[in-house]
Parts: C-alpha cells; structure tokens; sequence
C-alpha cells in the first residue's frame, strides 16, 4: 500500500484569516501594554536603586529629613527621574539608622478613557557612616 505525499500535503491548511487577525490583536495589545508600562517598572527600579545607594553615605545618620530630601533629590535627577514627587517620601530617624518608605501609585493612559494604575511601596532601613 502506497501512501501519496502530495495528498496528504493537500489537506494541511494554514492559519485562517480570523486566526491570524486575533492572534495579531492579541499580539498588539500585549506590546501595547508593555510600551506603556515598560517604562514605570524602569523607573521604579532606578528609583529603588537610588534610595538604597544612600546606604553608607557619609553623614546620613546626622543629616536632617530636609537633606536627605535633597540628597535624593540630586540622585533621581541625575538618573532622569523627573516626575517623582518626594512628597510621596516618609523619612523617620532611629538614632543612627534612617527609615524611609516610599508608597506612591503612577496612573497610565492605555486606550481613550481605558487607564492603568500601578501601586509601588518600599521601605528601607538605611545607616550612614
């Protein structure tokens, strides 16, 4: 019994078009959703970055809540992080040991009236030298 090749190739179909349209809406919107909140998670590691950078920085344990702002302050722009706002900063002295802790949520339009709300809370416990 002879099998024929080209018969059994004429039966096997492709994609359809309705198939290959929602496997591209679906590709769409999921590379969607990663251009408009690639960026957030991006920023909140560098923000993260930052803040835990200021372990072992000379004098924190004797700088005020105002200069440790600005201390911060100087670190996210120099990252180009421009629309944080240090309000969103808490910062509490324990002796030597400096306590922050940041709770801020970022809102991102997707489509029209469709937004995105991403909530980021940290905190850290942070000893100068």
């Amino acid at each position: 019994m002879k099998t024929d090749k080209l018969s059994s190739m004429g039966r096997q179909r492709g994609a359809s078009v309705l198939t290959t349209l929602v496997m591209v809406l679906f590709f769409g919107s999921l590379l969607t959703l990663v251009i408009k909140l690639g960026p957030v998670y991006i920023d909140d590691l560098t923000i993260q970055e930052a803040l835990e950078s200021l372990e072992g920085t000379e004098g924190l344990s004797g700088m005020g809540p105002a200069q440790v702002l600005s201390l911060i302050n100087k670190r996210l722009s120099v990252n180009n992080i421009r629309g944080f706002d240090l309000k969103q900063i808490q910062i509490e002295k324990d002796g030597d040991i400096v306590h922050l802790n940041v709770d801020y949520e970022v809102r991102n339009n997707i489509i029209s009236n469709v937004d995105a709300v991403i909530h980021f809370q940290h905190e850290y416990e942070l000893k100068g030298k």
